[in-house]
């Protein structure tokens, strides 16, 4: 996902313009999309996301304990000429006004050469520095915090960022995002949602094809490239794929799938499942967000987002999104499908490759519990950057679904009712 300069989610919230169709709105007339995009002889943007083909972004794992040679320890001098050295912002003693906060430190994502190198280190005092480490196991919620789905941790948990200047998220902002990983190389092009502890819910262009041992998911995800966050990932093997029946590889209606789990991901203060929101849930909002760690621009120049990004996008109604999207080479005869849902619109605010099945979710409940609901999941779009709404699957038609398939693999489908959940022993 990418975002104006490089954290938005584009067009390819799928991650690649999966073949697309034209569709009518009940599906009975339909043509390739790469038809009217492209002549005969060049090429549509292929099935990226299908397993085991496709341009991804490695996850690569350093443990602390066997840090890499561009990653010992470096001494450097603080603003007030103190000697200091770079360690994990965890084993360092929180300054005052950051305890204050419930905060570690401040980190700051932009690469400056004199500064530490990996972004989750900070240069720390030797009198600040913490023999026993700061609690790296999951703990109770505050008292009084809400419980239950969909609660966003504004700015993230941990530390505040600063240089945040293409909307990264914070550690554990948005805790029920999580990545859809390779088994076989450990890289990702895909992004998902915990709706239950044994759950995700994608796109279903991103599991095409499963076949069982081939994928895992990994929550709680935050920077790809380091293991230095306090509170780790978990990951999972997926089980089992659970594809809509009627989704249409070649026009992506229908396109949601949910992956069981091999067992349940502990909930803990970064990892927490989203809401799903009611039938009559009112569409008409400019607060939401879409999240992952897709491509800053549109194909091989692009690059993937090391640490996950939020996109803050407006919902856009399906007539409007059908007027702007005809307007591209999609031409007039193109019509929107029921099953999808836009957002965006806006010149460098987008999604974009390596998002798909990604969550957009909008706020639910009272303001002050800050609880959020999916009701969309990254489905396709034209080009990423562009003045043009993206297209998202609309969870909000898939309610009735998604509970049939949840109660018919024994789970409990009140894990993600915003009202219910509430009351729950969930974290």
């Amino acid at each position: 996902m990418t975002i104006v300069g490089g954290g938005r989610m584009v067009l390819l919230f799928v991650g690649a313009l999966v073949g697309l169709m034209i569709t009518s709105h009940n599906a009975s007339a339909q043509q390739p999309i790469d038809k009217i995009f492209f002549p005969e002889n060049d090429t549509i943007l292929g099935f990226a996301n299908r397993v085991g083909e496709g341009d991804t972004v490695a996850t690569t794992k350093d443990p602390l304990d066997a840090l890499l040679p561009t990653q010992r320890p470096m001494t450097l001098l603080t603003a007030q000429g103190e000697q200091c050295t770079c360690v994990p912002y965890f084993t360092c003693r929180p300054q005052p006004e950051f305890a204050e906060q419930n905060k570690f430190n401040e980190i700051d994502v932009t690469y400056n050469p004199e500064s530490c190198q990996d972004v989750l280190d900070v240069c720390c005092r030797e009198v600040d520095s913490l023999v026993v480490p700061l609690n790296n196991t999951p703990g109770q919620p505050p008292a009084g915090k809400p419980k239950g789905c969909g609660l966003r941790n504004i700015g993230g948990i941990d530390f505040t960022l600063t240089g945040n200047f293409n909307n990264e998220a914070g550690f554990g902002e948005f805790p029920w995002t999580v990545a859809i990983v390779k088994t076989l190389d450990g890289s990702s092009n895909c992004g998902g949602s915990l709706i239950h502890p044994n759950l995700v819910l994608t796109g279903a262009h991103c599991v095409q094809g499963f076949r069982q041992g081939q994928l895992k998911i990994r929550a709680g995800e935050w920077d790809t490239q380091t293991t230095k966050e306090r509170l780790p990932h978990q990951e999972r093997a997926v089980v089992r794929v659970n594809t809509h029946p009627e989704f249409n590889p070649r026009s992506l209606a229908n396109d949601i799938a949910i992956l069981e789990l091999d067992k349940p991901v502990q909930l803990t203060d970064h990892i927490n499942v989203v809401c799903l929101p009611p039938a009559n849930y009112d569409t008409r909002r400019s607060d939401c967000f879409a999240t992952g760690w897709g491509k800053n621009q549109f194909g091989v120049a692009g690059k993937y987002s090391v640490i996950m990004k939020k996109v803050p996008l407006p919902l856009v109604a399906s007539s409007t999104c059908e007027r702007q999207l005809q307007a591209t080479r999609l031409t007039s005869r193109f019509r929107l499908h029921q099953t999808f849902i836009c957002a965006g619109g806006q010149q460098g605010v987008d999604t974009c490759e390596g998002d798909g099945g990604a969550p957009l979710v909008c706020p639910i409940g009272a303001a002050a519990d800050s609880r959020y609901a999916q009701v969309g999941a990254v489905a396709w779009g034209i080009g990423c950057h562009d003045a043009v709404p993206a297209v998202y699957s609309n969870i909000i038609l898939f309610r009735s679904w998604i509970d049939n398939i949840v109660r018919t693999l024994g789970f409990d489908t009140s894990v993600y009712d915003p009202v219910q959940s509430a009351f729950s022993g969930l974290f």
